[in-house]
C-alpha cells in the first residue's frame, strides 16, 4: 500500500485507528471560548469531528496520507514587497482538494480490489480532524502553532485520509519534537496564540482573509501587511523546515501570476475577471468581494500613492464590504481625497459597513 501511495505522488503514509483521536475535551473548551470565530459548522459537526466512529461507525482503520507542497522560496521574503500581495503557499497553485481526492480514490479502489472491505475518502471538506489523525498515524506531530510538523517535510504537507472497514496494522504515533522552541508563537503578527498549542482563530490572518465574512477588525488591519490570502509566518519560521524540500506535484506548483501579484492589478478585478483569474484555485472559494476586501487592506498598508485612483473607484463598488474597505484604505493613503469623496458619496442608510467606517474615522 505504501508503494501504491508513493506511485500516486504521496510523500507520507501511516495507519491509525479511529479511536486513536482523543481531543474531545480540548475541542469542547476551544468552542466554548468562541475561538472558532464565525466558523459555526465546527460546532454543528463537533460530534462527528471529535469521534470518527460517529462519522462512519463501520470504520475500523484510517489511512492518512501526506503530499509535500514545500515552496521553492522563503514565503517571509515576500512580506517586504508592500506594493504586491502575499498569497499563502498552498493557494498559489491549483486546488488541492480535487487533485488529492482523485489520488485517494484510486488508492482506495486498489485496496478494495486487493483486500475487500469498503472505503470512504476525505480531503479537508468533511468533518474529519486530519491533523490529530495524522499525528496518531505517525506522519508528524501538532506543533505549538497547532499545525502538523514533519521531521522530513517540515510544515508543508497536504493531508488526506481513507477510512476503511478493514482491520489494518497500525503505525506508532509521532512524539512532540518542539522542545523549548517558540518561534512560531513569537512571529505571529496578530498574536493569535494565547498559549502554546492554542489558536484563537479570530486573530489569525488565515481565518480573517479566507473564512471571515465581514470587515477585518480595525485593530488587526495594519498588522496584516500585504497578506491578501492566508498567512505562512508560523509555518515558514519552523526550524524543522531545514529538512523540507520543494514539492514535486506539478499541478500544485505556484502559478506565475500568483507568486507576487501587483495590488494595482488585483484592485481592478470585477467578478468575471476574478473567476477567470482564479479558476481551479482555492482562492476562488472565497469570492471576489472578500478577496478585494483583503487587497484593499493591503493597499492601505502599502504606502503606495499610485493605488489611490483604483481605491477611489471602489468607493462606489456594488459590494458594501468592498466599499467599506475602500474607505479605510483611502483614509490611510490619502485622507484629503477621502474628505473630498465624502462630499459626493451618497451612503445608503442600509450600507452598514460604510457607515461603520465613517463613524470610526469621525471618532
Amino acid at each position: 500500500m505504501k508503494e501504491r501511495a508513493r506511485a500516486e505522488g504521496f510523500d507520507a503514509f501511516g495507519i491509525t485507528k479511529p479511536s486513536a483521536v482523543g481531543f474531545r475535551k480540548y475541542f469542547d473548551e476551544w468552542l466554548a471560548r468562541g475561538e472558532h470565530g464565525d466558523m459555526d459548522w465546527l460546532a454543528r459537526t463537533k460530534e462527528r469531528r471529535a469521534d470518527p466512529h460517529v462519522l462512519w461507525p463501520d470504520a475500523r482503520s484510517v489511512i492518512v496520507l501526506g503530499l509535500n507542497y514545500g515552496p521553492d522560496e522563503n514565503p517571509l521574503s515576500l512580506l517586504e514587497k508592500r506594493e504586491r500581495g502575499s498569497i499563502s503557499v498552498y493557494a498559489k497553485g491549483g486546488d488541492y482538494h480535487d487533485l488529492i481526492k482523485g489520488k485517494l480514490k484510486r488508492i482506495g479502489q486498489w485496496l478494495t480490489a486487493k483486500a475487500g472491505g469498503e472505503i470512504k475518502v476525505f480531503v479537508d471538506t468533511a468533518p474529519v480532524m486530519e491533523k490529530p489523525l495524522a499525528a496518531a498515524a505517525g506522519l508528524g506531530w501538532q506543533g505549538k502553532h497547532t499545525n502538523l510538523v514533519s521531521r522530513e517535510f517540515g510544515s508543508w504537507l497536504f493531508l488526506g485520509s481513507i477510512f476503511t472497514t478493514l482491520d489494518l496494522p497500525i503505525d506508532a504515533a509521532e512524539t512532540d519534537h518542539c522542545g523549548s522552541c517558540r518561534a512560531c508563537l513569537d512571529i505571529c503578527p496578530t498574536e493569535a496564540f494565547p498559549a502554546p498549542y492554542q489558536l484563537d482563530a479570530r486573530r489569525c490572518i488565515s481565518y480573517l482573509t479566507i473564512e471571515h465574512k465581514g470587515p477585518i477588525p480595525r485593530e488587526l488591519r495594519a498588522k496584516m501587511g500585504n497578506r491578501i490570502y492566508g498567512c505562512d509566518d508560523c509555518l515558514a519560521v519552523c526550524p524543522w523546515n531545514k529538512f523540507a524540500q520543494a514539492g514535486r506535484e506539478a499541478k500544485l506548483a505556484a502559478r506565475s501570476e500568483n507568486r507576487t501579484p501587483m495590488l494595482s492589478e488585483l484592485l481592478q478585478l470585477d467578478d468575471a475577471a476574478f473567476r477567470a483569474r482564479f479558476a481551479k484555485s482555492p482562492i476562488k472559494r472565497t469570492g471576489r468581494d472578500r478577496f478585494l476586501r483583503n487587497v484593499l487592506i493591503a493597499a492601505g498598508n502599502s504606502g503606495d500613492l499610485s493605488l489611490v485612483s483604483n481605491i477611489e473607484r471602489l468607493l462606489n463598488d456594488s459590494s458594501p464590504l468592498v466599499r467599506g474597505a475602500a474607505v479605510w484604505a483611502l483614509s490611510k493613503l490619502a485622507p484629503d481625497r477621502l474628505r473630498i469623496a465624502a462630499q459626493t458619496m451618497q451612503a445608503d442608510e442600509r450600507d452598514e459597513y460604510v457607515r461603520e467606517e465613517w463613524n470610526a474615522l469621525a471618532a
